[in-house]
């Protein structure tokens, strides 16, 4: 069913008294899961997964200087339980021989002298081969996880192909080598009137000219022949808006260099549908079977000749 519309401030109100709210982003639209268990503790592995680099390292560096703190606070309790400081404050000291510590270096000259000292030392050295293992991991699966590196067009287009109106995408591998086994997918999704009253949302996978290739090296374009089978038969900028349309373009392949799957997607609303537009040729031909790809280009649009016709489609008298 189509939902309620509600203010942001009656959402986040909502979430904090329910207590157990997770948000999830998908594309353009945001998800705010309320009355659900929102957090476990193997969750926090998944999320320093996904932080950016920035962020990870913005953690990382909190983390470990808290540790410290909180170490030097606790070798502070009992001030005679480090030997060979060098006079100056006691906090000082205590901090530079928690990392020393915690980083399992020892210089030697400071060092813990009572068994208070040896203890809280102890139990700092095991935290500090648990952190060093924990993050070894994690920066290791950061470096090693695969990207997909696909590109898609900032917009959708619907303009004529061979006489029929057409759907088209544009995607392309901007890694240095090919993807293989590629498979492409459109979800097309709106709402839809019931007869109960009321609308309901449907989703439908959209009929691709192609939706596998073996080798994809480059860029290329999605193409769907809007025909009567088509469920954007007769579809027009307005019918879009009212049915709020979005459309999520899908690409899964095999990185051949570290021989793993790869995955990304980008959605698209109705807003962001071009009709009476065609994507600009990007592709160069050269001798010897040489091509050129101009990936500056690979957003550009052109113009096309366009005539509404009676069933609500739009077709070109003239196309390359």
């Amino acid at each position: 069913m189509k939902p309620t519309p509600v203010s942001l401030a009656e959402v986040r109100r909502r979430s904090i008294k329910s207590r157990a709210f997770h948000s999830v982003h998908a594309g353009q639209i945001e998800f705010v899961k309320v009355n659900t268990d929102a957090w476990r503790w193997r969750d926090i592995y998944r999320w320093m997964l996904g932080l950016r680099w920035p962020q990870f390292a913005l953690f990382v560096g909190t983390l470990y200087i808290a540790l410290n703190l909180l170490f030097a606070a606790l070798y502070g309790l009992q001030q005679d339980s480090i030997a060979g400081t060098t006079g100056g404050h006691w906090f000082f000291d205590y901090f530079f021989f928690s990392v020393q510590t915690l980083a399992t270096v020892g210089y030697g000259h400071m060092y813990p002298q009572t068994l208070y000292g040896h203890i809280v030392t102890t139990i700092e050295i095991m935290s500090g081969i648990f952190l060093l293992a924990v993050m070894t991991g994690l920066i290791f699966v950061r470096f090693s996880r695969p990207s997909a590196r696909v590109v898609f067009s900032n917009s959708i287009v619907i303009a004529p192909l061979n006489g029929m109106p057409t759907l088209m995408v544009r995607v392309g591998n901007e890694n240095q080598h090919s993807m293989v086994e590629a498979e492409f997918r459109i979800m097309f999704s709106r709402d839809e009137p019931l007869v109960e009253g009321g609308d309901f949302r449907y989703f439908y996978v959209l009929k691709l000219h192609f939706d596998r290739l073996t080798v994809f090296p480059a860029a290329l374009t999605l193409r769907h022949t809007i025909d009567e089978t088509s469920p954007l038969y007769g579809a027009t900028p307005e019918s879009l808006e009212a049915s709020r349309v979005l459309l999520i373009v899908s690409v899964v392949g095999i990185d051949p260099v570290i021989a793993a799957a790869v995955q990304t997607q980008k959605d698209y609303s109705w807003r962001d549908v071009r009709f009476g537009e065609r994507f600009v040729e990007i592709y160069t031909e050269h001798s010897g079977g040489l091509l050129t790809v101009d990936y500056g280009r690979l957003h550009d649009t052109e113009q096309v000749e366009f005539a509404v016709q009676g069933n609500g489609h739009d077709k070109s008298s003239s196309d390359k």
